[in-house]
Order: structure tokens, then sequence, then C-alpha cells
């Protein structure tokens, strides 16, 4: 019986946790957006997130990162896609308006002021 509370504790405990292997951005689109103040490219694709150099080099690479709170919705008629990464210690929201073809980011850093960009379809 103690055996079986004890998983039961760390399932509760791990079930917001997810590998970026468990990636998957649902109806949030895939592609890659430029970011004009650090000139960094975001790339969104099916079970991975990267962030590039202009010239292709990774920058930062979601795929072996631990991702908390994983989830990607719709707010007012808008894909937004939103994470942690317990290796950044960001929170990180993407907001896709149906307007244009651009995505808004918002970054959540707990030792600097709140960011936000519109960033470019590439």
């Amino acid at each position: 019986m103690k055996k079986l509370v004890v998983i039961l504790m760390v399932l509760a405990v791990t079930a917001g946790v997810a590998a970026a292997d468990d990636i998957n951005l649902g109806n949030f689109p895939v592609g890659k957006w430029l970011d004009p103040n650090y000139d960094a490219v975001w790339t969104f694709s099916t079970g991975n997130i990267r962030i590039l150099s202009p010239d292709g080099n990774v920058l930062y690479n979601f795929q072996d990162k631990t991702i908390n709170n994983f989830k990607v919705s719709v707010e007012n008629g808008e894909p937004v896609l939103s994470f942690s990464c317990e290796e950044s210690r960001r929170d990180y929201r993407f907001i896709k308006p149906m307007s244009n073809m651009n995505v808004i980011m918002e970054i959540d850093a707990p030792w600097v002021q709140d960011y936000r960009v519109e960033m470019e379809k590439q």
C-alpha cells in the first residue's frame, strides 16, 4: 500500500512536466518568425522549438529541456502557445493573430522586465 501511495505522489508531481519530445503544437502554426530586437529566428516544428541565428546556427534548442505547463489553446479566436522551461528559467507565450502572418511573443523572466515583441514570418 505504501508503494502505491509513493507511486501516485510521484505521478502527481510529474503530471505537469513534459520532455520537449512531447511537444505537440496542435493548432499552433509551424514555421519561422524573426525577433527583430535580438536578430533571432524562432522555429516551431512538429515536436520541437528552436532559436536560430539568421544564418541558421542553433542558439537554443528546447528538445532536451524540461518543459512545464505546456499548453496550446485558443483565446479570442487566436491560437496561443504557452510553456515554461526550467533550464532557461523563463515563461513563454506566443499568440498568432488571425489578422496577419506575424506571431506575438511574450517572455516572463523573474530577473528582468517582461519582454514582448511582434515577430515577422520568415
